[in-house]
């Protein structure tokens, strides 16, 4: 049912009403026709459309705000939540009022105002304005899949969110931006964003009902959105999880608006700024907001915050020029502006009500094709039109804004570029899985088994196997692409070391293997096994060496007691610090100095790289190390991981997450937080695996946050988390298998016998001092 402007409340004022309607009949009742066919079809269960050309205004109310749990029809001064309309009305001009104040630079690095956006290079060269035009390289959002409360907790989660791309060559439209956007202002103008918007922005321009945290009088006017797992709707609360959980205020979303007050938004953009003689901000700010700020080498253009030409810029519809701007929000809002025309069209809905079914994609555009239909004497060729991107400005300012790639070449690529030469005349095995692949992707088996002058005739794969997807024992077989046969280095506890008969045609084996730096990561403990082998078969031993991911300047964590394990192999710290070629030097020097040892040597790589450092791609080197960050935390968070607790195996994020059901998340974060490890920051939350410990059950815990790599002593997060168990769970903590990883008694006693941490990492210090000198005999690089 459609409502008439003249019969509802907050319209215009009734001499305006009266007059005739100033669109013609026919696109007035395209545009009702468009609406009413999308409610039809069961796309929205409502909206309402405001149409401003010059002064004129159409504005319709079409279907029902709420059709669950009563049906309620739409009026014209329902209030939306606008999603991410939040970024435009609420942060951006929040943002420009700081700069127009002088508060707040533009060209500033984020890091200034927010020091605890930390965790990778990309991050120290984010400036402001990447920011607000989202070509920082920061992730789209933050990662779901647990339960998480708090202003506070979100900005910090936020803020350690990992890049994704480089800031200034990389779009990617992002909440992430204006989570932080909306911090930078709570930090400047010490007020939360919300106060300040409504202070600054909302209350001078007289849009009396749009704001964050609707008050209870509002709620009978508003349009709810979603209904949640326990069958209540959404209404008054913010839709966006991330802005519900930091309890309704942030920079993305969390905005309830009508599009009464949308209008007169909009009405001061088109002014200049000024809207009833109160000037807002000056025209030069309103320019950058509504001109291309993004570099040529963007393929999305953007202004401050508004979307100018994007794949989001659907609302402009066929008509109006490249050059209009807008911006959309994810419950079914969407607002553009053609300051050519001197037209706004705005449409609220809430497509997510009852469910996330809906859609208004084609719509949007639809009513932008229309609207600019309705216009009377508008003739859109003369309007003036951004210039199709110039690919070799793109090219240019791309090459530009680049900074130089490192040049780390692995093992494999460094044999390749020597043409096979260490392998000439050899009939060799392969030892790899699917990390062993060149620089430029291609497979270390493709690559040896082409190679000139050289045989391959056997594989070897190690736990996980030749594609890194297995779990549990592994049986041999025939490799399909090859037709090598492959030998199982994990069939079963006995028969993880190649065995005499498989070595006895060749003259050599070859490892080429990621490993991730730690001592229970067991591809290192393959390789000890083989190059035992190798020594009792009489034949070579070849290492093409991989960079260590985690660095190869920190040392940390006891030494290995008693005898060797598949998950300890040999006596080094947990984090070592070393390359696999390092490694090898070391292992043939104290387990077989007979054997007859090659390395391939890095080229490029220096101790204090990470991996992301290298340029090298991240392949996962097991099913549950997807990334760069988990790896660093594993030798600290996977110790514990044989007793009764979840490491966040079958999660988004392992090794990011640990908790246990009877773990009461706020009390264990603050008992970690004050163990005031540097480099690290802990979030409580509730998580459920999907597979390992605990799988399918709801566990209280942490988010381990990663602040600062360089400063984090990792391998000591084994020992926090030991003590906070210790003190908080006695009775529900099984520290029965504690030693299964570590493999140093003293410290598994001393955690639980409760004795002081400061006793242990000095027994700690002992081994590192004793372990020194063995491994400095083996360090090929020195940079």
């Amino acid at each position: 049912m459609r409502l008439l402007l003249s019969l509802l409340p907050l319209a215009l004022p009734l001499a305006q009403a009266e007059e005739p309607p100033p669109f013609p009949p026919e696109p007035r009742q395209a545009l009702d026709r468009a609406v009413t066919s999308a409610i039809k079809h069961g796309d929205l269960p409502g909206g309402v459309l405001w149409l401003e050309h010059r002064g004129q205004i159409y504005q319709q109310a079409y279907g029902h705000r709420s059709v669950e749990p009563v049906r309620v029809a739409m009026t014209l001064d329902t209030i939306f939540d606008a999603a991410s309309l939040t970024k435009v009305i609420a942060t951006t001009p929040a943002v420009l009022k700081l700069v127009e104040q002088g508060r707040l630079d533009l060209d500033e690095k984020v890091v200034r105002y927010l020091p605890e956006c930390t965790g990778d290079d990309n991050k120290a060269r984010v400036t402001v304005r990447q920011l607000l035009t989202h070509c920082s390289g920061l992730s789209a959002g933050l990662r779901r899949g647990y339960e998480w409360q708090g202003y506070a907790h979100g900005i910090a989660l936020a803020c350690a969110e990992p890049s994704v791309g480089r800031a200034g060559l990389d779009y990617l439209y992002s909440d992430l931006n204006f989570i932080l956007l909306g911090e930078i202002v709570h930090r400047i103008a010490q007020q939360p964003l919300n106060e300040f918007a409504a202070a600054q922005v909302f209350a001078p321009l007289g849009m009396t009902d749009t704001t964050f945290l609707p008050a209870a009088d509002l709620l009978p006017r508003i349009a709810p959105t979603t209904r949640l797992a326990d069958g209540s709707v959404l209404s008054g609360i913010v839709h966006d999880p991330t802005a519900r959980a930091m309890g309704g205020v942030a920079g993305h979303a969390g905005l309830f608006t009508t599009a009464h007050d949308l209008a007169r938004f909009a009405r001061m953009l088109q002014n200049h700024g000024t809207l009833d003689e109160v000037r807002l901000l000056t025209p030069d700010t309103v320019t950058l907001m509504t001109t291309v700020q993004t570099t040529p080498n963007i393929s999305a253009r953007r202004g401050l915050g508004w979307d100018i030409d994007s794949p989001y810029a659907s609302p402009r519809g066929e008509l109006f020029p490249v050059g209009s701007f807008g911006h959309t929000g994810w419950t079914g809002t969407s607002l553009w502006i053609d300051p050519f025309s001197e037209t706004t069209i705005l449409f609220l809905s809430n497509r997510n009500h009852p469910t996330e079914a809906g859609k208004v994609l084609s719509l949007r555009r639809q009513l932008g094709t229309l609207a600019a239909q309705a216009l009377p004497n508008i003739d859109f060729s003369t309007a003036p039109k951004l210039p199709s991107p110039d690919k070799a400005e793109q090219r240019a300012t791309a090459k530009k804004l680049t900074p130089p790639r490192p040049n780390v070449r692995n093992g494999i690529d460094v044999l390749t570029a020597r043409n096979f030469a260490d392998l000439k005349g050899l009939k060799f095995g392969l030892i790899t899985n699917q990390t062993g692949r060149s620089r430029d992707g291609q497979s270390t088996i493709d690559l040896l088994h082409k190679a000139p002058d050289c045989q391959l005739t056997a594989l070897f794969a190690p736990e996980h196997g030749l594609r890194g997807v297995a779990e549990g024992d592994l049986q041999g077989g025939l490799d399909k692409t090859t037709g090598l046969p492959v030998h199982s280095l994990y069939a079963g506890i006995h028969l993880r070391k190649p065995q005499p008969e498989q070595l006895a045609d060749l003259d050599a084996l070859v490892f080429d293997m990621q490993d991730i730096g730690c001592r229970f990561f067991t591809y290192i403990s393959t390789m000890a096994l083989a190059m035992d082998a190798a020594a009792e078969a009489g034949i070579r031993f070849i290492v093409l060496d991989r960079i260590n991911p985690i660095g190869g300047l920190a040392v940390d964590g006891p030494l290995l007691v008693g005898e060797g394990h598949f998950t300890g192999i040999h006596r080094i710290p947990l984090r070592h610090g070393m390359t696999v070629g390092e490694l090898a030097g070391l292992f043939r020097k104290e387990r077989c100095p007979g054997l007859h040892l090659t390395v391939v040597p890095l080229e490029g790589w220096k101790r204090a790289m990470f991996h992301d450092q290298t340029g090298l791609p991240w392949i996962k080197p097991s099913p549950n190390m997807p990334a760069l960050t988990p790896a660093l935390l594993y030798p600290g968070v996977g110790l514990l991981e044989f007793t009764n607790l979840s490491v966040g195996r079958g999660t988004v994020m392992p090794f990011e997450f640990v908790g246990a059901p009877w773990i009461d998340p706020e009390p264990f974060a603050a008992e970690l937080k004050a163990a005031a490890l540097p480099g690290l920051d802990f979030i409580p939350i509730l998580f459920t695996p999907t597979a390992s410990t605990y799988q399918g059950l709801r566990c209280g815990g942490v988010r381990i946050l990663l602040k600062d790599r360089n400063l984090a002593p990792t391998a000591q997060i084994g020992l926090i988390l030991a003590e906070a168990l210790r003190k908080l769970h006695p009775h529900h903590w099984d520290t029965t298998h504690l030693n299964f990883l570590l493999r140093h008694p003293p410290t598994a006693d001393a955690l639980v016998e409760q004795l002081p941490r400061p006793d242990i990492l000095a027994e700690w210090q002992i081994d590192l001092q004793s372990f020194a000198p063995h491994r400095a005999k083996h360090l090929l690089y020195h940079r």
